[in-house]
């Protein structure tokens, strides 16, 4: 399938890229922009020119020197720990499913679910600040009652995608779930 735009639900421009690997392995991808450089470079000016100013004042080099290391540490954490590249949700028919976070910095986390514990997956709603969102979900099954869920593991929780981006996922899931 080829590439699409879509938006997430701040309005920013993500893509999901749907790959078919065979009739019952399917591999969704949503991708965010990159980390602006102009973004950086303004965050980065202002703390330094506040940390310019309170050193004009009290002519204190270690304020200078503690901007510059808190800026660095700053960055270097939130590219390590927050900003996430790409999300991929890997479908595999009879054996489960792998869900998959790459962060900025190379760093990538990955979580395997087997589809004997896989109840649903369903779309869900919920209040997030003032808005009510959509997130996609996999509804795990509980080991002592075959009817119940026991827990809810959601999908995409970084790139967070709007409605639409989420029902094209949702039906190949659900296409795939079918034919198990």
């Amino acid at each position: 399938m080829e590439d699409e735009a879509f938006t997430d639900i701040n309005g920013k421009a993500i893509s999901l890229d749907c790959q078919s690997h065979s009739g019952l392995c399917r591999e969704f991808t949503v991708s965010s922009p990159k980390v602006s450089v102009g973004k950086v470079m303004v965050y980065t000016c202002c703390v330094w020119l506040l940390a310019y100013t309170v050193f004009f004042f009290t002519e204190n080099t270690a304020v200078l020197s503690s901007a510059i290391l808190i800026t660095l540490l700053g960055m270097m954490l939130h590219i390590h720990f927050v900003k996430v590249d790409h999300e991929s949700l890997l479908v595999i028919g009879s054996l489960g499913i792998q869900v998959s976070s790459s962060y900025a910095s190379g760093r990538e986390t990955t979580k395997f679910i087997e589809m004997s514990k896989i109840k649903d997956i369903v779309i869900n709603e919920a209040i997030y600040m003032h808005q009510i969102i959509y997130y996609l979900c996999v509804l795990l099954k509980d080991p002592s009652e075959p009817d119940a869920v026991s827990s809810v593991v959601p999908l995409f929780q970084s790139s967070k995608p709007r409605l639409n981006c989420l029902v094209k996922v949702y039906k190949s899931c659900q296409e795939i779930l079918s034919k198990c």
